[in-house]
């Protein structure tokens, strides 16, 4: 981002992570200047919100030097609760050697295995697992753990007093392999849910396993390269012999705006037009309304008796509603995509054509590569997409925890290899699976850790 950038009112309230009725209000009360262009629309200046925490990252951003950042020798990770592949992807293209992935879905372990056979994908339930194979042959361990509501007593709860969780397996993984981090993601409401008691059992159990827990953080995708407006929460923890010792950086934000026409057409996010695939189709009465929808409209756009019919009883209940009838636009990002593009509460229509998006244009709006394949019936891949950590922030997340390990290696080091053994080239574009990777050929491919069994 440049400081003559343009940039609409929604996408900046996107970035800012606010409602387009706060950037309104900041508009009126002269905290942002609006202009138009030549077709009246209007438009913000980057260089005139440099004051605003977000734009003031992305102008002074430091993505590019970030992409360049590689590992000192082969780092090892497992992976819990993988799905279909995106956080598994990332930290993977960040130079992460994933010695077990674990996911109880089998299409969802078809798509990784097809993709990754090399990847040793256990496919079952976590609670079977005996990680203590693994136990001081793992740098790193990643996983999305399901948010669910903890049984309350009236005390304070600790790790065995969880269990019956998957929270409490991916703990039981962490005592068992003894990581020297791992990384949880989680939806942004994890930070609410439960009145705030789940976040805070996740920390005492945390605290209790041995690791310092960084304060954690919300990601907006958009920031990181990703043409969508999704936010995942962020929790690293160190164990404690190493946390003293070093400093975790959050990554960089990426100067770049993302928009469905990025992940639609060729250009600096991929080298080619959206590929056809299979998809949804609408009923012939839903396209009909569908059809009275503008882009970037939703059902407020309707004929008041259409709406009323196609809504129900929704139609009179309080509430935005702005997921009904929603008909994204190709010059913003994508709202966050859901397991299914056609629901009525949270419609996701073509911004142009009248019809859900495709399997590819899932795919792209979460930035997996075009040659990523994805196994199973078409709801189980729009689920599989769905579910996913993008590609792109994920990859974001995983050059940070690569510079952590960097330092960490500096403390406790062992196999470090020549640095002549990488081949590396800046990865800018997800055309490819393997295509850029940080460590392709290094010297000692042959003596890569030894998988427990």
């Amino acid at each position: 981002m440049n400081r003559d950038t343009h940039i609409s009112l929604n996408n900046f309230a996107d970035i800012a992570g606010v409602s387009r009725a706060t950037v309104d209000k900041w508009v009126a009360n002269g905290k942002c200047t609006v202009h138009l262009d030549e077709n009246n629309r209007k438009y913000l200046v980057a260089s005139e919100l440099s004051s605003f925490p977000e734009i003031h990252a992305m102008l002074y951003n430091s993505w590019n030097e970030e992409l360049t950042d590689r590992p000192r020798r082969i780092f090892t990770s497992v992976e819990l609760f993988a799905g279909g592949g995106g956080l598994a992807l990332g930290m993977h293209k960040a130079g992460f050697k994933h010695l077990l992935l674990n996911e109880f879905d089998k299409d969802a372990c078809a798509t990784l295995k097809k993709n990754m056979p090399d990847w040793n994908v256990v496919q079952g339930d976590i609670h079977d697992i005996d990680f203590t194979p693994y136990s001081g042959k793992v740098d790193f361990l990643t996983g999305g753990f399901p948010c669910q509501a903890f049984s309350y007593a009236g005390k304070r709860l600790g790790f065995e007093e969880t269990r019956g969780t998957l929270f409490f397996e991916l703990a039981r993984a962490v005592k068992e392999i003894q990581p020297k981090v791992f990384l949880a993601e989680n939806v942004k409401g994890l930070l609410e849910h439960d009145k705030g008691r789940t976040i805070q059992t996740i920390k005492s159990v945390i605290s209790e396993l041995g690791y310092t827990l960084l304060e954690p953080r919300v990601l907006r995708a958009i920031q990181y390269n990703v043409p969508q407006k999704r936010e995942r929460i962020i929790l690293v923890a160190i164990r404690n012999d190493i946390a003293p010792f070093v400093n975790f950086r959050w990554p960089s934000v990426c100067g770049d705006l993302r928009t469905l026409r990025d992940a639609f057409f060729k250009g600096d996010l991929y080298d080619c037009d959206v590929p056809d695939s299979e998809g949804q189709k609408y009923p012939a009465a839903k396209e009909r309304v569908m059809k009275l929808v503008p882009e970037g409209g939703d059902w407020r756009n309707l004929p008041p008796d259409i709406a009323e019919e196609y809504m129900k009883g929704s139609y009179h209940l309080g509430g935005g509603k702005t997921g009904m009838a929603r008909r994204l636009s190709m010059d913003e990002a994508s709202l966050t995509l859901t397991c299914a593009p056609a629901q009525k509460q949270t419609e996701r229509c073509h911004p142009i054509e009248t019809r859900p998006l495709t399997i590819r244009e899932y795919a792209r709006i979460q930035t997996f590569p075009d040659d990523w394949e994805f196994c199973g019936s078409l709801s189980s891949k729009y689920k599989q997409i769905g579910n996913a950590v993008p590609v792109n922030l994920a990859w974001a997340i995983g050059r940070a925890a690569l510079r952590l390990f960097n330092q960490i290696d500096t403390i406790i080091p062992q196999n470090i290899i020549d640095k002549s053994a990488f081949s590396y080239q800046p990865v800018n574009k997800l055309h490819g699976i393997f295509e850029g990777m940080l460590c392709d050929n290094p010297q000692n491919e042959n003596k890569d850790p030894e998988l427990p069994g």
